[in-house]
């Protein structure tokens, strides 16, 4: 017998013998495969093309992790995935329906809400298989949890953090998810403690949005932590991400009633050429559709038709 067919027998011998094991291998497989396809969609140029095709592949990784409950990337691009599409297809839906139909854009806040926490629960699973305990030692002591997550699961911070913290923006009458906001703080910090360059400056940029939520704080304050989050945030990525001027106009400009400076961040995430780099194509895309669509509720945001310009960035 040569080598293919002997080949051959030794995988129908263990077809028959362990088909349960051969499965797993192939669900693994396919988990592999699919846990690797971001790059793909990031490089998309067509964002509603995405949001209509992500769906069906969220799904799939659903049915694949039933078989396979403990593969960390698959949780973790499930968590991601879960993440990206309920912010970019559900919930900035719901904050334009806002203004037509409000119970329409309550109906998708909801919806939002659900999928996020979706995502929180996938990505808590992951950190689980990845640190067996974790989830108990989180409730008992946050600080001794996550000291001991690894560089490698900067990305698994980040996801779980951001499903965590937008579950909690769209709970607005939840106190008790209210009060978990520092829980995600504490994830990002402990990822700007492993590696605050990862991503070009989105551990930065994510606590922007967190020093924006905070109350019981002088504005003074707040705006001094933005500007520094921003300007770190912005000497990472090199000004390529046009997501972080949507953000500092969003976070800063606004609360400061500031419309020059509003209107100057937001023409620089237009300005951004999505096809300069096209592994963050699909990203870039998002963040200008979100740019054009608040600089058309400009009157409705700023109280004057100008206000005075706020230091350079």
């Amino acid at each position: 017998m040569n080598r293919n067919g002997q080949l051959a027998a030794i995988v129908l011998i263990a077809a028959v013998a362990g088909g349960c094991s051969i499965k797993k291998m192939a669900v693994n497989k396919m988990g592999d495969a699919l846990a690797g396809t971001g790059t793909t969609f990031e490089a998309d140029d067509d964002p509603d093309l995405i949001g209509d095709a992500l769906p069906f592949a969220l799904k799939l990784m659903e049915s694949l992790l039933a078989e396979s409950p403990r593969h960390a990337g698959l949780l973790l691009a499930t968590a991601s995935g879960f993440t990206e599409y309920s912010y970019t297809f559900v919930g900035q839906r719901a904050e334009r329906a806002f203004t037509e139909n409000v119970e329409q854009s309550k109906e998708l806040r909801a919806r939002a809400r659900r999928l996020y926490l979706r995502a929180h629960n996938y990505g808590m699973r992951a950190l689980e298989v990845r640190y067996p305990g974790f989830g108990a030692a989180l409730e008992k002591d946050p600080a001794t949890a996550l000291a001991r997550v690894r560089k490698r699961d900067v990305a698994l911070l980040y996801w779980t953090a951001a499903a965590h913290g937008l579950a909690i923006s769209a709970s607005k009458n939840d106190p008790e998810l209210i009060a978990q906001l520092p829980m995600v703080e504490a994830f990002i910090r402990r990822a700007m403690a492993l590696d605050a360059s990862w991503n070009e400056g989105s551990l930065p940029e994510f606590l922007i949005n967190i020093e924006a939520s905070r109350s019981g704080v002088k504005a003074s304050e707040v705006q001094a932590h933005i500007q520094s989050y921003y300007d770190q945030a912005l000497s990472l990525s090199g000004g390529r991400r046009a997501s972080l001027f949507v953000s500092y106009a969003e976070n800063a400009s606004i609360p400061a009633q500031n419309r020059a400076q509003f209107q100057e961040m937001l023409e620089r995430a237009l300005n951004i050429d999505p096809d300069q780099r096209p592994e963050t194509r699909l990203a870039t895309l998002i963040a200008q559709r979100r740019a054009r669509w608040m600089l058309g509720r400009a009157d409705d945001l700023f109280l004057t038709a100008s206000a005075p310009a706020g230091k350079e960035n």
